[in-house]
């Protein structure tokens, strides 16, 4: 099997694939049937309710991160996964219902977002943890990368079939049908062979929830990681918004709205599978990808049609998802295994819980100024990012003159900063049995190297 697709020679992770893959389909159809009830059925194109509606579907994983990432720690992830897509399975059931009795409104959907965000809080840092439960250390960044190509090969699929059903025969419809995928999902997870689950290691005190917060203080490579994230998550991927008023703009009905996720996605799969065939995530892809991304969207928000308006739109999925697979793969293999659960909750909720921050300002931008001038702001805000990653990798040391050639620069991969791990941080977090380590960031944890002094 060819090094893009290692990961699949792997029997639990390709149940995993093909499971997930049919659940993310139902996934992005209600999430394009959600944003459509909102803006057009709930309210008259009110881009500002469908802020609201996103701030309070992505709240949760901000306000739940100390609980949800404790949780993924400390439970089995298999049986808490499970717990999770029931209760998905069961919200869009009741959600479906309601609409095609006529009886839901705005402050119920309101009340179903923030149910929804509270089980995505849980479900999220599990499932992105138990990826690396699936596959050897060594396939990880493989696997994750692989993920993203799943959830955005969904992203093709669903929300242009979600358009077509919409059009077809109501919304309400559409989240039935992605009810019915959760069975995908819970069926793979119950084929997994748990034997063949690589074994978790659980630090003494696992009760801490702070301690995910202090791994992360004490690591600025991961720091600068999240402030990125942040201000990607919360202004510059607020894809329903664009997407949907722009569609509006251009005198399109859902069909032409759910084309252009599907088109999104198109580059975005090709991001995903790009980084499956890197070795390893490496910090530079963040930095870069979020500097396509800032181009891409300000050259999107100037096109004349809609078929010039959806080109771009590829390169933009492209960037986000390369800064987004590269974030994730280099946060999962640099992560302590023991903190594993609660620093990608941490990053979870930094990457969504932007969210109830920036889509209100861009849904209000989009109501006061138009679609362009709201995804000019995403563009501003991934410019930012690309700036707070170049000034640290700057000043991190990395990138110098090349010795032979004047004009040339270099980034050294293989002289990253160390973070040394105090006594009891070490002690109590990772169980380590020396007093010091110096951890490498861009190494696997597995790969750490004692102190010569310790």
């Amino acid at each position: 099997m060819s090094a893009m697709f290692r990961s699949l020679s792997v029997f639990n992770y390709r149940v995993w694939f093909i499971g997930a893959l049919v659940s993310n389909i139902g996934t992005w159809m209600q999430a394009t049937a959600l944003s459509w009830v909102v803006l057009t059925e709930l309210t008259n194109n009110d881009a500002g309710a469908m802020g609201i509606t996103m701030a309070l579907q992505f709240a949760p994983p901000l306000l739940l991160v100390g609980v949800t990432g404790w949780v993924a720690d400390r439970f089995d992830r298999r049986s808490l996964l499970v717990a999770t897509q029931l209760a998905l399975m069961g919200l869009g059931v009741v959600i479906g219902v309601l609409i095609l009795a006529g009886q839901m409104t705005l402050p119920m959907m309101y009340v179903f977002a923030v149910l929804l965000g509270i089980v995505s809080a849980f479900d999220a840092p599990a499932r992105q943890a138990f990826v690396s439960d699936l596959v050897a250390r060594e396939n990880a960044s493989n696997a994750v990368a692989l993920n993203a190509a799943s959830f955005n090969g969904a992203r093709m699929i669903g929300p242009a079939v979600a358009g077509i059903v919409i059009v077809a025969v109501g919304t309400g419809w559409v989240f039935l049908v992605n009810a019915l995928t959760f069975l995908a999902m819970i069926i793979a997870l119950s084929t997994i062979r748990v034997r063949e689950l690589v074994p978790r290691v659980k630090a003494p005190g696992a009760n801490r929830l702070a301690d995910g917060f202090r791994y992360v203080a004490r690591r600025p490579d991961l720091f600068v990681i999240f402030c990125m994230v942040f201000l990607l998550g919360a202004f510059g991927m607020n894809f329903p918004i664009f997407a949907s008023t722009m569609a509006l703009e251009f005198g399109q009905d859902a069909d032409g709205y759910g084309l252009l996720s599907s088109v999104l996605a198109v580059g975005s799969l090709a991001g995903a599978l790009l980084a499956a065939r890197r070795d390893r995530a490496r910090i530079r892809m963040v930095i870069l990808g979020a500097g396509l991304f800032a181009v891409a969207a300000t050259v999107s928000s100037f096109m004349p049609t809609y078929w010039l308006y959806a080109i771009t739109l590829m390169f933009t999925g492209f960037a986000v998802v390369t800064t987004l697979t590269s974030a994730n793969g280099y946060v999962q293999t640099t992560t302590e295994p023991a903190l594993r659960g609660r620093v990608l909750a941490l990053y979870m909720a930094i990457l969504m819980g932007g969210t109830p921050i920036g889509s209100p300002i861009v849904g209000w931008v989009a109501d006061a100024y138009g679609p362009r001038a709201a995804i000019q702001v995403g563009a501003v805000a991934a410019f930012i990012a690309f700036a707070i990653g170049a000034i640290w990798l700057l000043a991190s040391g990395r990138l110098h003159r090349h010795e032979d050639y004047r004009f040339r620069l270099t980034l050294d991969e293989t002289r990253p900063l160390s973070v040394v791990e105090p006594e009891e941080f070490s002690d109590e977090v990772a169980g380590a049995t020396t007093p010091l380590r110096t951890v490498d960031p861009m190494r696997s944890p597995a790969t750490t190297q004692r102190r010569p002094d310790a």
